[in-house]
């Protein structure tokens, strides 16, 4: 009689590892998928739907991300001010070219996770930044080359 067990990672199994990803004509959402996998885990032999196993990740260059057709232009992301008729909206060139570029990227790979606690935990772990600068030198992350993975990763704009 065979027995099987599932395994369970528990918390002092993971060990926690940092990538960096240079955004530079990435595209957005292929990207974003990437970086939610990796925030939850499920790129490890170990992952467990209910334990936060997943690494840190630092993104650069954030304000040149590439967003395929005219989504750049046509994108919109809305928001509500609690106020009657308080709907507003700002289109993702807006934000691009705006103050906070990063804010994109924030919300592509928030909106990829889950929307529950372990979910905001590990939104957490995600640094955005607009310029190639970082302060993160001392984790030593390991880079991660998105654009590289698969041909279609890498935008035209």
């Amino acid at each position: 009689m065979l027995t099987s067990s599932t395994y369970s990672a528990k918390p002092t199994d993971i060990d926690m590892k940092w990538f960096l990803i240079d955004a530079e004509g990435v595209v957005l959402g292929r990207m974003a998928a990437i970086v939610a996998n990796i925030l939850r885990g499920k790129h490890k032999p170990i992952y467990t739907p209910h334990i936060d196993c997943g690494d840190n990740v630092i993104i650069i260059n954030a304000d040149r991300i590439v967003l395929t057709g005219s989504k750049r232009r046509d994108k919109t992301y809305y928001w509500h001010t609690g106020y009657p008729g308080g709907i507003k909206s700002r289109t993702a060139e807006q934000i691009l070219d705006g103050k906070f570029p990063d804010r994109v990227i924030t919300k592509a790979v928030k909106r990829m996770l889950p929307k529950t606690k372990l979910g905001r935990k590990q939104i957490g772990k995600l640094r955005v930044y607009a310029s190639a600068s970082h302060p993160h030198e001392a984790q030593s992350p390991e880079v991660l080359d998105i654009a590289s993975i698969n041909r279609k990763n890498k935008g035209n704009a």
